[in-house]
């Protein structure tokens, strides 16, 4: 949706109208009371003022019913700010569980994107109007911020972990995308574009980008090439690692007693650092791939990893490109 007003860029996402709300919001409190604090300051200085150069105003007596009418306001009023602005920010950064998702890497000056499905693009992203997406998101060297105005929604990218973002678009169409962060002498020039396309329209761009291996089949290649399937067989069969097979999303216990979600955070520690966190039961012998392998092969083993469902045997299923009927749900 085009905006109305000036300097303010499109609003095409199912919660940029919430930011632009509290935007507001908070801009009209500052207008209000800016105005209102220069007025008084203005009437005061006219009012009270110094008539001759001897002259001794009346002392001027506290009002209790003022103070607690001037606490209570200001109070009421941040309040709301700190509830609508809690409201909006779960609403941005809580990813629904039913977003298709798209990896993204960060690098200096450039966006390499990947989905679910294999395609892989360069400062361009395509998702389909209606359809929640969520990227996964990592730099390669320096700290990155991926920031879609007309969504009003952006996020750090940052080495060594993994942030994720997600929105809905609601108004096809092709809209920036900036780095909100400084990364170096040709951080101007890490732009590129989002664009928004209707569901059909969508389809038919998948299913041109023919021939792409999915995240999870190049990972499952990787995971047999590095030897992992030797320790890491999916139903326990290695006996020197634990078993990976339906292991994402759950958590796991340590040798330490506590407990860790897997996620991609964990995965991608317990590969770079495995050390770090020991699950318990099993010895300190994994070799660290720190160095070996590029943040794209790390996103391709993490990618596999998700995919294996319990008990599959290690096998991972490719995505497939999503149909009409899926996408207009």
């Amino acid at each position: 949706m085009q905006s109305w007003i000036p300097l303010v860029p499109d609003s095409a996402s199912t919660f940029s109208w919430q930011v632009d709300a509290l935007y507001f919001y908070l801009s009209g409190v500052t207008l209000f009371f800016s105005l209102l604090i220069s007025a008084v300051l203005i009437f005061f200085v006219i009012r009270y003022r110094r008539r001759t150069p001897y002259e001794i105003p009346r002392p001027i007596a506290g009002s209790h019913k003022l103070e607690t009418v001037w606490t209570i306001i200001p109070f009421i009023i941040a309040m709301t700010m700190f509830g609508w602005g809690a409201r909006v920010y779960f609403t941005q950064y809580k990813s629904p569980a039913d977003a298709i998702e798209v990896y993204v890497v960060g690098k200096q000056w450039m966006w390499k994107l990947q989905h679910a499905t294999g395609q892989r693009e360069i400062n361009q992203l395509h998702v389909p109007v209606g359809r929640k997406v969520k990227l996964i998101m990592t730099s390669e060297d320096v700290i990155h911020d991926f920031f879609v105005p007309a969504f009003r929604t952006k996020a750090d990218v940052v080495p060594g972990k993994y942030t994720t973002l997600w929105f809905e678009a609601t108004t096809p169409g092709t809209y920036h995308l900036f780095c909100a962060e400084y990364c170096g002498m040709n951080h101007s020039g890490m732009v590129g574009s989002v664009i928004v396309m209707e569901p059909r329209e969508f389809d038919n761009w998948l299913s041109g980008s023919t021939g792409s291996t999915t995240p999870a089949a190049a990972g499952q290649q990787l995971f047999q090439t590095l030897g992992c399937a030797s320790c890491h067989g999916a139903n326990g069969e290695g006996g020197r690692g634990p078993t990976l097979a339906g292991v994402f999303g759950s958590e796991t216990a340590l040798q330490s007693g506590e407990k860790v979600r897997v996620d991609e955070a964990y995965v991608r520690e317990s590969i770079i650092n495995p050390q770090a966190k020991l699950v318990a039961g099993f010895g300190p012998i994994m070799p660290t791939f720190q160095g070996q392998i590029s943040e794209d092969q790390l996103v391709q083993l993490v990618a596999f990893i998700k995919s294996l469902p319990a008990g599959g045997g290690g096998q991972a299923q490719a995505p497939t490109a999503p149909s009409p009927t899926q996408n207009q749900k």
